[in-house]
């Protein structure tokens, strides 16, 4: 971004105000999904980190080994997050109009 570009959207307080709104409504609608096991289980969380659906493979459902589905889960969860917090720094990054944002932004209460 050129400085008179940064200029003039600190300078329209209101535009960048908008482009910040409309970002957050896009985030509200944006999902990732992750996986772990070779896709064997599959997480997949709103833009609030809110898990809203999980595929577990009928493979996977060993009763004896229900240890390594917690992991599973637990890693897809973590893949799915990682997923979504790179997502919602670049929408909200782009709608900053390129300002510099805080590299932990989604880090601080959302879960690693």
């Amino acid at each position: 971004m050129e400085i008179s570009d940064l200029l003039k959207l600190l300078g329209d307080p209101r535009a960048l105000q908008e482009r910040m709104r409309d970002a957050q409504e896009r985030m509200t609608r944006t999902t990732a999904t992750g996986s772990a096991g070779g896709g064997m289980v599959k997480v997949t969380l709103n833009g609030s980190f809110e898990m809203t659906g999980i595929e577990i493979a009928p493979e996977v459902l060993d009763p004896p080994d229900l240890a390594m589905l917690g992991d599973l889960v637990r890693a897809a969860h973590n893949d799915a997050a990682a997923r979504l917090r790179e997502t919602l720094q670049r929408e909200l990054s782009g709608a900053a109009g390129g300002l510099p944002l805080p590299p932990d932004l989604f880090g601080g209460g959302f879960p690693r």
